[in-house]
């Protein structure tokens, strides 16, 4: 459900770190969300030198993006509190300023996404969502919690 994708100017983050923040977006989605940290993916990517521009100038200081999409219906305390915690988990991992970190929350409606080829259930039905599906999958999604 949420696709929390990693963006690093100027910064290069090593597996070991990268595997840090994974597990803290994961962890920091599931306790304030309530959602299973099966749902949670992160992706990583690093722009190419000289790729990154603000007010047309490029960006020469290290910089770190996240943009999370995540599904509509959670609340404004909800959503305050996963970025909030999302900043500073993402500063102290890469020692970066606060000033040096974007985080951005982009709400999807369910009906809208597909994930593991079925239609994602409204916040709070994931239960219901899990029982109705085939068996394959829920022993895939189980190997897949932490």
């Amino acid at each position: 459900m949420p696709t929390y994708t990693v963006i690093t100017s100027n910064l290069e983050l090593n597996e070991s770190k990268k595997k840090s923040i994974a597990e803290g977006i994961t962890k920091i989605h599931s306790e304030t969300t309530g959602a299973n940290t099966y749902f949670a993916q992160v992706i990583f990517n690093e722009t190419k030198k000289n790729s990154h521009f603000m007010g047309g100038k490029v960006i020469k200081d290290e910089q770190i993006y996240l943009n999370g999409q995540i599904r509509a219906g959670r609340s404004k305390e909800v959503k305050d509190d996963l970025i909030d915690q999302l900043k500073k988990l993402l500063a102290k991992e890469t020692k970066l300023d606060q000033s040096n970190v974007w985080v951005y929350i982009v709400d999807l409606e369910p009906s809208q996404m597909v994930e593991y080829g079925e239609v994602l259930p409204v916040s709070g039905q994931e239960k219901i969502w899990f029982e109705n599906l085939p068996d394959k999958l829920k022993k895939k999604l189980k190997s897949l919690e932490s």
